[in-house]
């Protein structure tokens, strides 16, 4: 697995118009915190018991092919490492995690999106 940088991921997804991108936070942070322009929704693991989705590969396979170029982004970038692992292990072979995430990490006084992550770059987003 590769990583990028918000800024590198979001000029990946310009340059390789076959590549996919999904958020792979839950339902609710896809809703309600705002996602990426234009990415897709499959959640790695989602409330309420907050257990990994079993049919996240088989969801990821509808929606792409393994030969194609795959962008995962999280809240912080690490349950995306975790799913591009899973992905890995099902035959996917052009896996890129974005680094920070869409809100990135937490700041000094615990907060998100002061530093580092999609948002703070100023890359599109929306809220439904």
């Amino acid at each position: 697995m590769d990583h990028l940088e918000p800024k590198q991921a979001y000029e990946f997804l310009h340059k390789n118009p076959d590549a996919v991108f999904i958020d792979c936070r839950s339902e609710m942070e896809y809703l309600f915190v705002g996602h990426p322009a234009g990415a897709i929704h499959v959640a790695w693991n989602d409330g309420p018991n907050w257990d990994i989705n079993p049919e996240f590969v088989a969801h990821v396979k509808k929606a792409t092919s393994v030969n194609r170029p795959i962008i995962l982004i999280c809240r912080s970038g690490n349950r995306s490492l975790d799913a591009g692992r899973a992905l890995e292990e099902a035959g996917f072979s052009k896996v890129y995690n974005v680094l920070h995430g869409f809100e990135g990490e937490l700041d000094a006084d615990h907060h998100r999106g002061a530093r580092t992550g999609w948002r703070f770059e100023g890359l599109p987003w929306e809220q439904c």
